[in-house]
């Protein structure tokens, strides 16, 4: 299997299965897609900002649901067997990504798995098992939630850095020095983490020094 992240802005998930693992996918999804769950009864849980379908689709009414929702991905959560098997059979045939919640630690065809995320956006870190461990899935999340502390506001800020760079016709090699120099550098972290020192700030410590020294390496 290999990883890929997909946006899904402005894409509808269709997600089969009003229970607890139905209520999870959708509140995963929710977030970013628009989400549409169909199931005869809905689990007393969060389905986030999902819209809600009170039905009970047999395998032979899947497809005109796919064919009506035209969603970008499929999730298979009921309890039926028959159900999730229609649903991934006619995803495929649509060429519609698929995910089979009841298929943990099984390869299943042109399915997707969903794997254990921690976002510090822009950063994302996505952990997967192939369904094998999913404990340990959420062991390493929980590890990664810790080590990604101020992440997101350092992806900013060296975006922001190299822009400026960029505008002030900051040679290419020289650039990477001073990004790679602000990554690496435990000051620059800490203060990110506790607040310390914004973006803006460290920005411009590093455009004085470089003023300072000509763009010779320090």
């Amino acid at each position: 299997m290999i990883p890929l992240l997909h946006d899904f802005g402005g894409a509808t998930v269709l997600v089969f299965g009003g229970g607890p693992v139905g209520a999870r996918k959708a509140r995963r999804f929710a977030r970013e897609a628009r989400v549409v769950v169909v199931s005869p009864t809905f689990a007393d849980a969060d389905f986030g900002d999902a819209a809600f379908v009170r039905a009970a689709p047999g395998p032979d009414d899947v497809p005109a649901w796919l064919d009506s929702a035209d969603p970008a991905l499929v999730v298979a959560a009921t309890d039926d067997e028959g159900v999730n098997d229609a649903v991934a059979a006619a995803a495929r045939e649509r060429g519609i990504l698929v995910n089979r919640a009841d298929r943990a630690g099984e390869r299943d065809p042109g399915s997707v798995v969903v794997p254990a995320t921690v976002r510090e956006d822009p950063v994302v870190v996505a952990v997967a098992t192939g369904g094998q461990a999913p404990a340990l899935s959420r062991y390493l999340r929980e590890d990664f939630e810790e080590r990604l502390a101020g992440a997101g506001e350092m992806a900013t800020l060296l975006a922001e850095l190299r822009s400026e760079l960029e505008a002030r016709d900051v040679p290419p090699e020289r650039r990477r020095e001073l990004v790679t120099e602000v990554v690496n550098s435990s000051a620059v972290w800490t203060a990110l983490r506790t607040g310390t020192a914004k973006s803006q700030q460290v920005i411009a410590d590093v455009l004085a020094d470089e003023r300072a020294t000509g763009g010779e390496p320090t």
